[in-house]
């Protein structure tokens, strides 16, 4: 037995040895860089490929070919990457979430290229480089470990890592080349990849799809280790590869046997599952970078163009017909991701999962094998699969709740992984499973009718998704997740919900593609697949639902006339793209068609020429510029100026009842720091209340304690008797406290109107939300037709900010907090900002102002609280408290 013990423990410590290799790696990258590469396994898979390759086909020497693969074509990997993809996303005010998605792309773009080099067959005959004997990999694991810690300890060039990792731009400004260091970070990320998949390939199974989700499913031992410590990471790695070895010892009996199997072969799964949603998460942006659709309107006739191809099939016999009938099916999967991540903001790369369970629990019920469910038809069956996937949604929407950016991806990739390996993996669950089509719909022909029924269904639920008031809330919240909850709506419930309709979706698509397959085939539900599913609908449009029918199509026509691995790299292509187009892949279009129709420029003889000729319209006098494009760009539209005298402004709502709000010996604090100690302040109907105070006085801390952002450490908040301590920010918008941002809070995808209705429809007046729209903005002369009907995006700072304050005071409130509200206003904007701020406190509302502006404040508070250390100080009239406060 202890013999048996010892070898298990060898065994363990050899697949440990190459996932703290991982680990190693992406820990560097991703300290160097920022980057959790989420290529790292394909590059693996690549170089594994690279040395079979010179070893097998060429007849190369194994040193030789280990040289120039590790050596040359891994780091040059990694500098090709950090160079013309990661590079130009690092500057200052850059999106992470584009970062997240390039990764990806570069992650399929290799899955598909070697798909298309060396075929998506498996190879067995990978040249082996270091023994099975755990001691060599261990011995090469402790070298690789010991020479980085010394590099960034002892030397130079690793203080220079760690000035960038701990700021970047500051290490910039002190002379530290960071584009360097990320070179270097991520040739050393490539050479540590190659080094893994070079070592693997002899006893893994070395195919384009496998080996690349093998590697990243030991991303855990980096998540483990906060991406910061090699010595954790390392542990871990080391002790989950001697666990898995050593629970291959046990051999229960009954139904426990294929579970602890299951687990044996796959604890490093668990361990990403809970080092995803248990543990602390990385990354802290949400938004996902909008493709152009989600600004460009659809083309006339788009739908109908549309349509008509989506009919063609019917005409078609065969293999062709055979193949059609995936495209509708897809295209449902697709939708999901529509409504999940295009107009939810939502990352979900787990997807595929909730698809191969809505065709795995259909195929369950018609054979009647589902536990405590009797065998039903095919149809009946689909639309009881659907219902029992949609809660289950929430595996990845309970998450978000908390997650965002890198940790949420990492969450709804670690559910897809996971359903993989011990749902669609596992005997006991899909063994004898067969899977056919409705009674009457046998033929091709009458399921690709079925089909499009089907299909649209779900494109009307889908745009019920993202039209209407749940449509501007979902847009609001993926904008700007902090500004959508102060405007009342309910972030952590919309959030499930996206996620619950969206696994609903998924689950519809999947039962239809199993069906049209006629059998249940879990390669068809592979994360790798969702991976790109989830790319194709980011670059053709994440909110756009022709996108997600046009991204079926392209994916399934792709996969069918053309070798294996085409698709995955022309999505790949085209997710780079968005990397280097915030607008996508039509940005990218858009800026060719520009180049290409862009008047040619006239020669000094051609300019005379044209000059002496009569002009056939414009002023006297003037010539049109020879450059000026054929098609101009949108015009922002002319804003009303905001310098109306409001004699008698209008009444949004009368705060009938208004209670005050006050703080009862508020205490916060950051990391030992005192922010708040002991604040008392009271907001009362009617007047206007100021706090101002140096930087670092606590000002912040109360503002957002008062908002419901921040909860105090002790303390109590109550709105007249009532406290509302625990209450969150959008429970108190809904209760009538509103607030603005000292940073802009709009939403940016949204018109005008579209983000003062959000405000209306999720505020304390949601049952007259069109008439306390058009009041709003006819207070902030909003209210001309062609200012209210464009979008947010792109308009200048005063008129967001008067955007802003509009969708605050349409829900109707009866307090309102204002965070430096005269930021970004010139002189004319801020006297009409004091007169409607005078004009609401007149009318009963009770305002709070935390503001910088000294004379703004000296002219329109009633009472000024000077706070200092993290107390008030002082309190009074502003005529008395600003000449003691102020020098």
């Amino acid at each position: 037995m202890s013999s048996l013990s010892y070898d298990l423990t060898l065994a363990g410590l050899a697949v440990g040895s190459a996932a703290a290799l991982t680990g190693i790696g992406l820990i560097v990258t991703y300290r160097a860089t920022g980057v959790l590469n989420f290529a790292h396994g394909a590059i693996a898979m690549v170089c594994a490929y690279v040395l079979r390759h010179l070893t097998v086909e060429w007849d190369w020497p194994l040193p030789l070919a280990t040289a120039c693969t590790l050596l040359l074509v891994a780091p040059a990997i990694g500098l090709l990457l950090e160079k013309a993809v990661f590079r130009p996303l690092s500057v200052p005010g850059s999106d992470p979430a584009r970062t997240l998605v390039a990764s990806i792309g570069v992650f399929i773009l290799l899955v598909g290229g070697a798909a298309l080099i060396w075929g998506p067959g498996a190879r067995a005959d990978a040249p082996v480089l270091v023994s099975a004997d755990p001691w060599a990999q261990l011995a090469v694991t402790a070298v690789l470990a010991a020479a980085v810690w010394a590099v960034t300890r002892w030397t130079r060039f690793g203080g220079e890592l760690r000035a960038v990792v701990d700021n970047r731009p500051l290490a910039v400004l002190s002379g530290i080349d960071a584009d360097r260091v990320a070179s270097a970070g991520w040739a050393f990320g490539a050479f540590t990849a190659g080094l893994t998949g070079v070592l693997l390939a002899p006893f893994v199974r070395l195919d384009p799809y496998g080996m690349p989700l093998l590697v990243m499913e030991v991303v855990a031992v980096a998540v483990a280790a906060r991406m910061r410590s090699l010595f954790v990471a390392i542990t871990v790695a080391l002790g989950i590869g001697v666990a898995q070895s050593q629970l291959t010892r046990l051999h229960p009996s009954g139904w426990a046997e294929p579970l602890l199997q299951a687990l044996g072969a796959n604890l490093f799964v668990v361990a990403l599952l809970i080092a995803a949603l248990v543990l602390p998460g990385i990354g802290s942006h949400n938004t996902l970078p909008r493709t152009a659709t989600a600004r460009v309107p659809t083309p006339p006739g788009a739908w109908i163009v549309a349509t008509v191809l989506f009919l063609i099939p019917l005409g078609f016999a065969g293999s062709d017909l055979t193949t059609a009938v995936q495209v509708p099916a897809l295209a449902v999967i697709l939708l999901s991701l529509v409504v999940v991540t295009g107009r939810g903001g939502q990352i979900s790369l787990g997807q595929a999962a909730y698809a191969g369970l809505g065709a795995l629990f259909t195929a369950l019920l018609t054979a009647g094998r589902f536990p405590g469910l009797p065998e039903l038809p095919h149809l009946p069956a689909l639309a009881v699969a659907v219902l029992l996937v949609a809660p289950l949604g929430l595996l990845t929407g309970w998450p978000a709740i908390s997650r965002r950016g890198l940790a949420l991806a990492l969450a709804t990739f670690a559910v897809g992984v996971g359903v993989s390996r011990f749902v669609f993996a596992q005997p006991y669950a899909t063994s004898g499973l067969a899977l056919d089509r409705p009674a009457g719909f046998d033929s091709d022909r009458a399921f690709y009718v079925l089909e499009l029924a089907l299909l649209a269904a779900a494109l009307l639920f889908a745009v019920g998704m993202r039209r209407g008031r749940i449509g501007r809330a979902l847009a609001a919240m993926r904008d700007h997740e902090a500004g959508a909850a102060a405007a009342g709506v309910p972030v952590r419930t919309l959030k499930l919900t996206a996620f619950v309709a969206g696994a609903a979706l998924a689950a519809l698509g999947g039962g239809m593609l199993g069906m049209g397959l006629r059998a249940f085939d879990p390669a068809a539900y592979d994360p790798v697949r969702g991976l790109l599913w989830f790319a194709a609908v980011v670059v053709l449009g994440a909110d756009s639902l022709l996108g997600a029918l046009l991204a079926a199509a392209l994916l399934v026509g792709l996969d069918a006339g053309t070798r294996g691995g085409v698709a995955a790299a022309l999505i790949g292509v085209l997710a780079l793209l968005v990397g280097r187009f915030p607008g996508g892949p039509y940005e990218a279009l858009r800026a060719a068609a520009s180049g290409v129709l862009r008047r040619p420029s006239l020669t000094p003889l051609g300019r005379r020429a044209r000059s002496a000729l009569p002009l056939s319209s414009g002023a006297p006098g003037i010539t049109p510029s020879t450059n000026m494009p054929s098609h101009p760009p949108a015009r922002i539209p002319r804003v009303r100026p905001w310098t109306n005298k409001l004699s008698h402004p209008p009444t949004l709502q009368p705060p009938d009842n208004a209670q005050p709000l006050t703080a009862h010996h508020l205490t916060a604090a950051y990391d030992g720091f005192t922010a708040l100690d002991g604040v008392d302040l009271s907001v009362p109907p009617g007047r206007i209340t100021a706090v101002v105070g140096p930087n670092g006085a606590g000002k912040s801390t109360l503002f957002h304690c008062l908002a419901g952002t921040l909860r105090p450490a002790s303390g109590r908040i109550t709105l007249g008797g009532r406290d509302i301590t625990r209450t969150p920010a959008h429970a108190r918008t809904r209760l009538g406290v509103a607030r603005t941002f000292q940073q802009l809070a709009v939403f940016p995808s949204l018109t005008i109107t579209e983000n003062v209705r959000v405000g209306t429809e999720q505020g304390r007046l949601r049952h007259s939300a069109p008439e306390a729209t058009a009041q709003a903005l006819r207070l902030l002369s909003l209210h001309d037709g062609a200012t209210r009907d464009h979008p947010a995006a792109d308009l200048p700072t005063g008129t967001l900010r008067r955007v802003e304050l509009a969708r605050a005071l349409a829900g109707g409130p009866h307090t309102l907090l204002l965070d430096e509200p005269a930021a970004g206003l010139d002189t004319a904007e801020v006297a009409a900002l004091a007169r409607v701020l005078r004009a609401l406190a007149a009318d009963g509302m009770a305002l709070l102002v935390v503001e910088h502006d000294i004379d703004l404040v000296a002219n329109l508070a009633d009472t000024v609280h000077v706070m200092a250390a993290g107390r008030i100080v002082t309190s009074g009239p502003p005529t008395e408290v600003l000449q003691r406060a102020v020098p």
